[in-house]
This record gives C-alpha cells, structure tokens and sequence, in this order.
C-alpha cells in the first residue's frame, strides 16, 4: 500500500506499533520476548538499551533503519513474505522491513536460533 506520492505508510509507522504484534506472534508460537528483541539485535545492530530507547521514542521504520548497521550476513536471509521474495524487493527500506518480518516469521515458526541468526 503507497501513498500517491509514493512512499509507502509502512516507512512512516512507529516500530512501537508494530512491536506488540511481532511480540504476540512469537509467544502465540510459544518463543519469548528475549528471543525476538536477540533477533532484532542481531538485524540492526542496536544493544538491547537502544532498541528499547527507539521503541520508547516512537522511531518510525526509516528512521529505525537509518540509524541501524545492519548484520554482514543479512544477504543469507531469503524466502518469501506475503508472497514477496526479500532478495527481490527493490526499494531498499521496505526491504529491510522485509527482512525483519522473515525473521519475525522464522522465529515464530520454531527455526532453531541458530539458523534464524544465520550462525
């Protein structure tokens, strides 16, 4: 879904938002809390401290990514969500958005750590 200029509503959210709903599919899977923030540590290079400052703040997705490092082994991540292949979404943001939502995904569907984190 993209505005007419473009941009899509997604960039412009909160992560703050969309946390709870990250937070309740890993538990409705039986995962924990501490699990999905090590996953979006692991992402963005964030510390815990920091992930909880952005979500406290109300950082919306660009600004989250903007201020992210992303992980070397990013490029492993592949596979659809929402019938989208992550290698394959152009625009770089909704990209990354994408990459946390597999991982998000992976999580929930009991991958072993290890292999969500690309170890």
């Amino acid at each position: 879904m993209a505005y007419a200029d473009g941009v899509h509503r997604i960039f412009s959210t909160s992560v703050a938002s969309v946390y709870p709903h990250y937070v309740a599919k890993v538990e409705k899977k039986g995962r924990t809390k501490a699990e999905l923030d090590q996953v979006i540590t692991w992402l963005t290079g964030f510390d815990q401290e920091a992930l909880d400052q952005h979500l406290d703040a109300g950082t919306t997705f660009e600004e989250f990514f903007d201020a992210a490092t992303l992980n070397p082994n990013v490029a492993l991540i592949a596979g659809t969500v929402c019938g989208i292949r992550v290698e394959d979404v152009e625009d770089p943001l909704m990209q990354k958005i994408r990459y946390l939502d597999k991982l998000v995904d992976e999580l929930a569907k009991g991958k072993a750590m290890e292999k969500v984190l690309r170890a």
